[in-house]
């Protein structure tokens, strides 16, 4: 071979060597940690003072906070359907806590065969996937299981009711019951927190893999029930809050995870307090794993809830401003029970200690890392958009409106957000309240009536932007 002939091979295998080491720059690990029933005003990066965070606010620090970050829904499974599918609620098809069956609430609708997931989306660009946690998409053998949504590992509750306890008797493993012998019987040795951390630890430290990795890690605090193991931390809330008894209406509690099943406790406010820095803690071990694996540089942890904070098992959000400065608590589509705590640490990626007001929601996580892995996703349905050039400090398209409705209530409550303007309406044949959200965050100066062109304007998004749904119709009372 010539000289001339090895120089080409020379220069096109350096070619091809420089394309491999871009390629792994644009696949980055992802760590998606999501709490559960956490206020945007539960953490102190987000103002709260007296309830502690170092960890969550270092995070913050050490990336980008966004101020304006919309769950999918005001409950659980049809914001963390929203949250996986990349639809908001009035296209996808799990739109409310719809469960029945033997576990106690039971099997929750699950997702079907022809919903595609992040789990799906980043297995198409060669990533290992795994949700360790509250999953509440579907339960073992439905279409909904995630081994069947493009997780490989998967390992926690299936369903939210079932997660209602925080010391459960057992929990699943790629669709395999297994027992947790520490809870046998009313036991409480293994908190739901310390399970899924353990869990994941074993997870990284295990991963041998060339590829790189998407770990949703969905907690399940600071939901109800408020209970967990002793430690100097809630004592020191316990004797600091002003506490009130919660007794269980149904006397014994069940491990199955019933509407009853939340333990009567003495101290919830404090148990409340103590379990938002437990899940502190656990967000603290994981960021300090991937340090100590070396995998920082190449590692983005995003972190954030899955709605408003609660009033079940003796929680009482308005004692600790949980809903920061907004209106309304889960079950509300007022700003305090969908506006949720966002953070992204993206090193080398994202400006640290950056803020971000541009507005954003759960059903943008599939554009985005559709966008950040190089993926097309012409040809699947999503409602998102991809907020990586937000993260990267360029110049970003915005959402011309954002959509929710909730199912729970007599009526169905709806509501829209459109540049500063949010309406809400809380009977699909009702008046509507309109907010100018530059001027009234907490939304209590209903504008409608000075705004006729807005008010026809929000009433035909709200209107026309659902598509219909035999399971979800909307409700009247009129």
């Amino acid at each position: 071979m010539s000289l001339k002939s090895l120089a080409v091979l020379f220069v096109a295998f350096s070619l091809f060597s420089c394309s491999e080491e871009k390629e792994i720059e644009k696949n980055p690990n992802v760590i998606y940690i999501l709490a559960d029933d956490l206020g945007y005003g539960d953490v102190g990066c987000y103002g709260q003072e007296l309830i502690k965070t170092p960890n969550i606010d270092k995070l913050a620090a050490d990336g980008m906070l966004f101020t304006d970050h919309y769950a999918g829904s005001s409950v659980c499974a049809p914001s963390r359907a929203s949250l996986m599918t990349g639809k908001h609620i009035g296209h996808s098809y799990v739109r409310g806590n719809y469960e029945k069956g033997p576990l106690g609430f039971g099997a929750c609708l699950e997702l079907r065969d022809q919903d595609f997931t992040l789990g799906e989306l980043l297995k198409k660009a060669d990533y290992q996937t795994s949700i360790i946690g509250k999953w509440g998409l579907g339960m073992d053998a439905t279409t909904g299981e995630p081994i069947k949504q493009g997780f490989d590992y998967s390992y926690g509750y299936l369903n939210q009711g079932h997660a209602h306890n925080q010391f459960p008797e057992y929990l699943f493993e790629n669709g395999n019951r297994i027992a947790i012998e520490e809870n046998e019987e009313g036991k409480m040795g293994g908190f739901s927190n310390d399970l899924f951390t353990k869990r994941a630890i074993k997870y990284l430290d295990n991963e041998t893999s060339e590829k790189p990795f998407f770990l949703y890690m969905a907690y399940t605090t600071p939901h109800a029930e408020l209970v967990l193991p002793a430690s100097e931390t809630f004592d020191k809330y316990a004797e600091t809050v002003d506490d009130k008894a919660f007794v269980n209406a149904a006397g014994k509690s069940s491990s199955d995870g019933n509407k009853w099943a939340y333990r009567s406790t003495e101290t919830p406010l404090a148990a409340y307090a103590a379990q938002i820095s437990h899940l502190d803690s656990c967000v603290g071990v994981l960021v300090n794993k991937i340090k100590e694996l070396g995998l920082e540089d190449n590692t983005i942890i995003m972190f954030s809830s899955d709605n408003g904070p609660h009033r079940e098992g003796g929680a009482n959000p308005s004692y600790f401003k949980s809903s920061g400065e907004f209106r309304g608590v889960k079950r509300d589509l007022y700003e305090g029970g969908i506006r949720v705590p966002f953070i992204v640490k993206w090193p080398g990626k994202v400006e640290k200690g950056s803020i971000s007001n541009h507005t954003s929601a759960f059903w943008d996580l599939m554009p985005t890392l559709a966008d950040i892995t190089n993926q097309d996703l012409a040809g699947s349905e999503t409602d998102g958009l991809s907020f990586l050039p937000t993260l990267t400090n360029n110049t970003q398209k915005e959402h011309d409106y954002l959509y929710w409705e909730f199912h729970e209530n007599p009526s169905s409550d709806q509501a829209v957000r459109k540049g500063k303007w949010k309406a809400v309406r809380h009977d699909y044949k009702g008046e509507m309240e309109l907010y100018d959200l530059e001027k009234d965050r907490g939304e209590m100066n209903d504008v409608a009536s000075e705004n006729p062109e807005i008010v026809k304007e929000m009433t035909a998004l709200l209107d026309n932007t659902r598509t219909p749904s035999e399971i979800w119709p909307l409700k009247s009372l009129k």
